[in-house]
């Protein structure tokens, strides 16, 4: 997740240097040995034959096991390493009976299972560990994996990105020999190509078509989809949307006709923008209630417009001016696509959290016992997590505990449970240090002099939370960010600050943002639709 810092690397790096000169240093003396055994067993028998070609075996010819299904990516910078975790298994508290101890029992069972053999498998191993935050243990998983083979990295990168190493072959449709002169029979070759917009266009005319008969003879079964009117499947296809957007989107992989109408069907993503499940119509741009989720006082905010006598007034301009926004953005930003404006422009996801994975060295002390080629350093890991609530209300902690521990108890039932220190024998018990907050999005308030539409686009977050003790107060402002160098999707949310307010003197102080890292959002299937 997070980027080794450059003493990591640096490590990384002088242990890499000196096991290649060692290797190199016994490989010389292992082939000088053989041949000083060679020479003295010809001088005993002069009828041997001479010396043999066969060479030592390399440590890189141990058999490979099956790697890991997850994707890895290389950690060149900040924007590439980023993975979207994803918590889909059930709450492992509720695995045997709410007997934490099975689930362990079960996972250290399923480790030993698949323990690595090989030295790909340990880097392997150590990439994974590596981008969940966990840099102490893929460092001696790194240095195992070298000690086998020091070369690796090159077996890594040969497995996983071959593409990024090798030339494109060049396409030779016809199977011609190269000498042909003749470049006319290269039919393929001749094809224009299309750009993405035109070739989602070139499926307008297209239907969606049944599965084939099983066999010769045999009519084809039938496709109830196929024969419903365009009418009727848009309107199937906006409830799947307002269910699950993801899974709305994945319906393109079915066949072209959907793929069509999922990238070109403007209403429905109107209705996903416009609507509260996924899109704006569930952001907030005011504070809806206290620090402490108490119901918020509005008779300020009353006494200040005076066209505005209730409550629900005030609701219902606020509304229409978010609704004004929306649509003056999509004209001037967005070029009047709902599609792009869903994408790019900026919102909280309710059915996950927001984990940033904090790694930062100290120094340790050498032992005078022993010669090392490096001073020692511990490596501290800790996590962030926010989870956002669709009312305005949030949760924050901060714990060592890995996310797999902790995502699903960011709850209200766990925080309520825990509070004060209730229940310390409960898989739950990490929300004791849990703060209740509160959030919104930035707005025209929090710019006065807007220079343009970007201005007022809620690019902000502002996070507001319980202190240390009652006369404290944290308040954190988060910017959207992209999580990689492609279009905005409100994965990665990045510090613009974090500070401390005491109530009592009406002072502001601020913390030092040196080994914060920025909050990576992270789905978990337990939390629904973050109701």
């Amino acid at each position: 997740m997070d980027k080794p810092t450059e003493q990591i690397q640096s490590e990384l790096e002088n242990f890499r240097q000196q096991w290649r000169a060692e290797v190199s240093a016994r490989s010389r003396n292992t082939t000088g040995s053989q041949q000083q055994s060679q020479s003295q067993q010809q001088r005993s028998d002069p009828n041997q034959a001479g010396p043999s070609s066969n060479k030592p075996p390399k440590r890189s010819e141990f058999g490979h096991k099956k790697a890991s299904s997850r994707t890895v990516h290389p950690l060149e910078d900040e924007d590439e390493y980023y993975h979207a975790q994803s918590f889909d298994e059930p709450d492992p508290s509720k695995a045997i009976g709410g007997q934490r101890l099975g689930h362990q029992d079960a996972v250290s069972a399923k480790d030993k299972e698949k323990e690595p053999q090989t030295a790909l498998d340990f880097y392997e191993k150590a990439v994974e560990r590596e981008t969940s935050g966990k840099l102490g243990d893929s460092l001696q998983l790194y240095r195992k994996a070298f000690r086998m083979d020091d070369n690796v990295d090159q077996s890594y990168r040969n497995k996983h990105f071959p593409g990024r190493w090798t030339k494109p072959a060049q396409l030779n449709p016809s199977n011609s020999p190269v000498t042909v002169p003749n470049t006319a029979h290269h039919s393929l070759d001749d094809r224009p190509v299309l750009s993405l917009p035109e070739l989602i266009a070139s499926f307008s005319s297209l239907r969606i078509e049944g599965s084939p008969p099983e066999c010769e003879g045999v009519a084809p079964p039938p496709c109830p989809m196929a024969e419903l009117p365009d009418e009727i499947l848009i309107h199937i296809l906006r409830d799947v949307a307002i269910t699950d957007v993801a899974d709305f989107v994945r319906l393109a992989q079915v066949c072209k006709r959907l793929a069509y109408l999922v990238a070109t069907e403007d209403q429905i993503w109107r209705r996903v923008c416009l609507g509260s499940e996924f899109g704006f119509g569930g952001m907030h741009y005011h504070w809806q209630r206290a620090i402490d989720w108490a119901p918020l006082s509005l008779e300020q905010e009353l006494a200040e417009d005076e066209d505005i006598f209730t409550v629900d007034e005030l609701v219902s301009r606020r509304k229409k001016e978010n609704l004004a926004t929306t649509n003056m953005l999509l004209r001037s930003l967005y070029s009047s696509s709902w599609q792009a404006m869903f994408r790019r422009r900026p919102r909280i996801r309710f059915n996950g959290c927001y984990i940033s994975t904090v790694n930062y060295i100290r120094a340790g002390q050498a032992s005078t016992h022993q010669v090392t080629w490096n001073s020692p350093v511990h490596i501290v890991t800790y996590y962030r997590y926010l989870r956002l609530f669709r009312d305005g209300a949030a949760i924050s902690l901060l714990t060592t505990d890995e996310p797999a521990h902790v995502v699903h108890h960011l709850t209200r039932e766990a925080l309520a449970l825990h509070r004060g220190g209730g229940g310390p024998h409960l898989p739950s018990a990490v929300m004791t240090s849990a703060l209740k907050g509160r959030w919104r999005l930035s707005s025209t308030a929090d710019n006065p002099d807007p220079t343009g539409p970007a201005a007022v686009e809620g690019g902000d977050l502002y996070i507001e939370m319980e202190g240390v003790g009652p006369k404290y107060m944290y308040r954190m402002e988060l910017t959207f960010q992209n999580a990689r160098k492609a279009a905005r999707n409100n994965n990665k949310l990045g510090w613009k600050g974090f500070w401390s307010y005491n109530k009592l003197t009406d002072d502001w102080a601020e913390f030092a943002l040196k080994n914060d890292k920025p909050f990576f959002f992270s789905r978990v299937k337990s939390y629904g639709v973050g109701e």
